[in-house]
């Protein structure tokens, strides 16, 4: 059956359109319908490594999991990530097919309609609504010819429209009514409902503006949803927790801010510890203070690299680690831990090779396969203050395409059977692994917090509270969003636009 789905389109980027879509995943799950969500294509450095391995954009696992179904690459088919300024590796259903520019890439996109399409309807035949997501704008005029994601994807899905607008940036109204103005009658005629996003305020305020534009455009207002402090997973490098404090523990963890960092969702989990607050370091002298310091996953490990010695970046963490105070890298940072790292077929940077922090006794070489695969390791070995975690599986995903040939004085401290999933240095100061989601259940995070205390010299047990599982709280703040977004929209409205 066609028209099964309801489309949150945009007056721009970053108006909340993900959010507002994974909230009525969580509310249509609520109320007993099986709910899928769908983006045909998101760009984005933070992505998932799927049951299947496969790879797909973090924005729609969020919208799965708000939607209690199992994350698949058919609610994203395409992944665009940025490796550079003008190039983007592209993932259809899962794997690269290569890396492409930015014109390169929009002569290219008509040629992938035939694969969004198919990929939905499969998709919308298995469930009773799929929640599909835009990008952008679809007033982008000079893009229409390639769209893949707004209007066009509308139609292929015959979805009805509720347009979002962010009031906090100011003008929303201009913006609703441009966006509007600026489509075509047919697309107009596709838009069901309006929906402003982010208001802080008092709505009786608002209201006569609410009536204005539903007048000049014969368009109802569904709905103002309110500045909501809901906390999940970032899509992407656009996110304010990059420049935001978060946490008030004893511990102070500086996470390295990379030109190209990926997958920073991994330290969402550690900043819920009690214990922790934790930060993004932009400049040297940021790190100043810091009783752990982490180098995030990147896109470009190498080229991140020589960025952070450029800016002087490298010379404050090797005094860290050189002091005995805790070094952790995942995935990228794990690689630049070591020797040397080299890529001679260029797989991720124009410069074939650099000099590693020498921290841990390895070298990385990159390929061209890719692994992308959901994982675990055992925490087997590595330094004393891990002894309480012996044993311990911690569980998450990989997603990179380096493999590491390591020395006589690298320690494993994390294992999958005989493979090397996590490293550390002589001392078991520094420590590196290409685990994602290692930080999630929370144990991990509890021993870091506790062997910092200890090298500062304060009470191992102190700022003693529950340590909450990345799952747990993920739950809580869904559940969260769809109360905000049930009582902020007309919902007998949306079910109606839904039905018609």
């Amino acid at each position: 059956m066609r028209g099964k789905s309801i489309m949150l389109q945009g007056t721009g980027s970053s108006v909340g359109k993900s959010m507002l879509c994974a909230g009525l995943c969580r509310v249509f799950r609520q109320d007993g319908l099986r709910v899928a969500p769908f983006k045909s294509q998101n760009m984005a450095l933070n992505s998932f490594a799927t049951a299947e391995g496969l790879e797909m954009g973090r924005a729609q696992v969020v919208q799965a999991q708000a939607a209690g179904v199992e994350p698949s690459v058919r609610m994203n088919p395409i992944l665009l990530k940025p490796t550079g300024d003008r190039h983007s590796q592209v993932i259809c259903l899962g794997r690269p097919i290569g890396s492409m520019s930015a014109a390169e890439y929009h002569a290219y996109k008509p040629r992938l309609r035939g694969l969004v399409k198919e990929t939905y309807d499969a998709l919308e035949a298995e469930y009773d609504a799929v929640v599909i997501e835009g990008a952008g704008s679809p007033a982008e005029i000079n893009l229409k010819d390639g769209d893949l994601v707004n209007m066009w994807m509308a139609g292929a899905a015959d979805a009805k429209v509720l347009l979002v607008g962010d009031i906090d940036r100011g003008g929303v109204f201009a913006a609703l009514y441009g966006t509007v103005m600026l489509l075509e009658p047919e697309e107009r005629a596709r838009i069901r409902g309006l929906i402003i996003n982010k208001f802080r305020g008092d709505v009786e305020i608002l209201k006569p503006g609410l009536r204005m534009i539903e007048a000049k455009l014969g368009i109802p207002v569904l709905g103002v949803v309110p500045w909501t402090d809901v906390d999940l997973e970032d899509e992407d490098s656009v996110s304010e927790r990059l420049s935001a404090t978060s946490g008030r523990g004893a511990i102070t963890v500086a996470v390295a801010r990379l030109r190209h960092i990926s997958n920073f969702t991994d330290f969402q989990a550690l900043a819920l510890h009690p214990g922790v607050t934790l930060k993004y370091a932009v400049r040297p002298s940021d790190f100043d203070g810091a009783d752990i310091v982490i180098l995030p996953g990147t896109k470009n490990t190498i080229d991140d690299l020589i960025d952070l010695k450029n800016r002087g970046m490298l010379a404050p963490i090797l005094r860290h680690a050189r002091a005995g105070r805790l070094l952790v890298g995942v995935c990228g940072g794990y690689q630049m831990l070591g020797n040397a790292l080299r890529d001679p077929l260029g797989v991720e940077s124009e410069a074939r090779e650099a000099a590693g922090l020498g921290l841990i006794d390895m070298e990385v070489t990159f390929r061209s396969e890719k692994r992308t695969a959901q994982a675990s390791g055992v925490v087997a070995g590595g330094p004393d203050w891990l002894a309480p975690l012996q044993g311990a599986k911690l569980t998450g995903y990989e997603i990179h395409s380096g493999e590491n040939a390591f020395g006589p004085s690298a320690r494993t401290w994390l294992a999958d059977g005989p493979r090397v999933l996590g490293a550390c240095d002589a001392r078991g100061n520094v420590l590196g692994t290409y685990l994602h989601g290692l930080f999630d259940d929370g144990a991990l995070s509890d021993a870091l917090v506790r062997q910092a205390r200890r090298l500062k010299g304060l009470p191992e047990d102190g700022d003693v509270a529950p340590v909450v599982s990345m799952a747990d709280y993920r739950e809580a703040q869904l559940d969260k969003l769809a109360d905000v977004v049930r009582h902020s929209l007309d919902m007998d409205a949306v079910y109606a636009v839904l039905r018609e």
